[in-house]
Parts: structure tokens; sequence; C-alpha cells
């Protein structure tokens, strides 16, 4: 018998938010196939898409490779419908039924409202979108549903309290944001383990970010163990706590997919000397001063100056990470070059309405400029 609802879901979710793509920029479908493969073939379960991802291309590919490919009851599949994605409540609403087109899935295991935060929730109770998931899950469309958050353990708590059969959440968990207060990831576990609700863990390797760490950090985990990677030990973290349903990881080749059925496909939980170390970790990792940016896209797609953003705070994260200023400044150059520089941001703010990591980009792009530029 379970203690918590997934209690025995595989621990490694597979991510379709960063597939493999092919020299003209479109999902590699053959690549991705191997990757689905490899990741049935060691005993995992758990599948992870959304209506937005890649312009609705990441729910066909999971059609393409997985739902035409495995009979329909050996994997789980869940998507998110997106607030607003539409001009409309009704609008809103036929997502759902155009991402069970795109996957050819029947029906959803898990149905997620998507990046709830604090500046998008009235739109989501103005739709009724809450009883809108429930009257699915009725009708067999959805087996379960819930909610992924990118906000503060109040609103949380308030949600949590008003929606008490959500039956699970998907938080940004990970070392690096433990007890960082724009993500409060720490602080979100706790509110949804006090309801008892059950979680998904998205970016534990923080878009990528921990799979590289600062170079203090790679010391520390180079000393404690020299033969496990750097990812391995962000997603054994999250992947250790109570309450977990699965960790997703967006893998994007068949070497990440590879690293990360290593050693979770006999998952063995963080011990009390690999737990010091990634205390350590953490202590350096606070220390540094970057921009949290996990390169999702989200505040490109609506920009109406067609600025990078992800783009310029990864060229300035080189610098203020590694230290690496020459080739950090090189990238900046080569961004701003191919696309638009910050100095066009027009200030609309609506890169900041969706930032799931609640990044003041209008900020952070003028002090990009000003490292630049100066």
């Amino acid at each position: 018998m379970e203690r918590y609802f997934g209690e025995k879901t595989p621990k490694l979710g597979f991510g379709l938010m960063r597939l493999p793509k092919t020299a003209e920029g479109k999902i590699d479908i053959k690549h991705t196939k191997k990757m689905v493969d490899m990741f049935m073939e060691a005993g995992q379960t758990y599948f992870d898409t959304a209506y937005v991802y890649d312009g609705g291309e990441s729910e066909k590919a999971a059609k393409a490779a997985l739902v035409e490919r495995y009979p329909r009851e050996s994997f789980t599949l869940a998507t998110k419908m997106c607030g607003w994605e539409g001009k409309n409540a009704e609008e809103v609403k036929k997502q759902l039924q155009i991402s069970l087109e795109r996957t050819g899935a029947g029906y959803f295991d898990y149905y997620l409202l998507h990046a709830i935060q604090g500046g998008n929730i009235a739109l989501y109770e103005k739709y009724r979108l809450f009883d809108f998931v429930r009257e699915q899950k009725e009708k067999g469309l959805i087996k379960h549903w819930g909610f992924s958050y990118h906000s503060g353990p109040d609103l949380l708590d308030e949600l949590l309290t008003k929606y008490p059969d959500a039956e699970f959440v998907q938080l940004q968990l990970n070392y690096a944001d433990w007890e960082n207060d724009g993500v409060a990831a720490r602080a979100n576990y706790e509110v949804a383990r006090r309801h008892g609700k059950s979680i998904v863990v998205m970016e534990p390797v923080k878009g990528g970010g921990l799979a590289n760490p600062p170079e203090a950090v790679q010391e520390i985990f180079k000393a404690a163990d020299p033969d496990a990677s750097f990812a391995s030990w962000a997603i054994r973290y999250v992947a250790s706590l109570d309450g977990i349903i699965t960790v997703l990881s967006g893998m994007s080749n068949i070497e990440q997919m590879a690293d990360n059925l290593s050693y979770m496909k006999d998952f063995r939980p963080i011990n009390a000397a690999e737990m010091a170390a990634i205390q350590k970790a953490q202590e350096v990792i606070n220390g540094v001063k970057s921009i949290p940016c996990t390169g999702c896209r989200y505040c490109v797609a609506g920009c109406p100056m067609g600025i990078p953003i992800p783009d310029i705070f990864a060229a300035r994260n080189r610098q203020l990470i590694w230290g690496q200023l020459e080739a950090g400044a090189a990238d900046y150059a080569e961004t701003v070059k191919k696309f638009v520089s910050p100095t066009a941001c027009v200030e609309c703010g609506q890169c900041e309405d969706v930032c799931p990591q609640q990044i003041k980009v209008i900020s952070q792009l003028k002090s990009c400029v000003e490292a630049f530029e100066k």
C-alpha cells in the first residue's frame, strides 16, 4: 500500500520541454524515439509535456515517439492547460481537446493547470478552470489533476485550502533554490506536504545549470564522489524527499538520458555523507550573485521587441558564475548582433508577468547593458 499518492511511481520523469533538435530547429523525432526506448526499457514510465511546449510540437512528438509505439497502459502522460493562451474561457478550454488530438493519447493520466502564480491566478479562476478539470475527470478524459506552481507559500496554502481535491502539485525544487526567497522551494514543499499533497518536481537541475555548477561546487562533489555526475547530485537530492511522485528531467540527448538512468534505474536515496556535501554546495551557491534564469523562454514569445532575454542572461551568467569576462562579452556581442540589444526594451513588463522564476527582468536587462555596453 502506498503511503502517499504516487509513491510507487518510478522517480525519474522524462520532461519533453527540451527535446533534441535537427539542424533546421525542428524536434528530432528519430533521436527522441531512441531516448523514449531507453527510458521505457529502464522501467521508467512518466512523460511530461504541455500545450505550449515548442508551439505544440512537443505534444505531437509524444504521439510519434511514445503513444503510437507503446501500449497505452504501459506509460503515464501528463500535459498542461495554459490559462493565458486564449482570448476567452472557451478558447482556453479547447486546449484539452487539441492536446488529445495532438498526442492521440485518449486520456491524460495527469493534467495540470499551467504555471500558476500571483499574476495569473485571477484568470484561472475567472475562467473557472478548476471546475473544468474536475468535470473532465468525471468524464474520464483526465485520471488525476493538479497544477504547476511558481509563486510563494502563502498563495499555495490559500489554493490548496480552497481546492482540497487537487491531487498533486508540480513545484520547482532543487538544492540551489531550497532557501531562495524568490523560488521559495523549501517553503512551498512544506506547504504542499502539510496539505498532504504529492509533488512532481520540475527544474531539479535548474535549467541545466546544476549539471555544470560553479567550480567550487564541482570540487565539493568530486571530493565526495569523483564518479558521480553533477546532475546526479541534483536529481537524487529531490528524489529523496518524502511525498515525491517523480522528478522531471528535460533531457535533450542520449548522453543525458544514459547518465540519468545510470543512477535512477535503481534509485538510491541520498545518505548522510552526501547530504553534508550538498549542504556545503548550497553555502557556495548562496554566495554567487547570478541571474536565476532557467532558459524556459516564456518571456521571449511575447516580447514586442524580440529581445532574446535568456541568451543575454546566459552571457552575463557566464561572467558572474564562471568569471569568464571575455567569453561572456563575446556571447553578448554575438547575441545582439544576431537579434537585438536589450536597450530596445520598452518596459512593457510582459516578460515579468510570465517569468516562472519571478525575475525582475527589466532591471536585470539594464544591469546587463551596464555590464556589457559601458
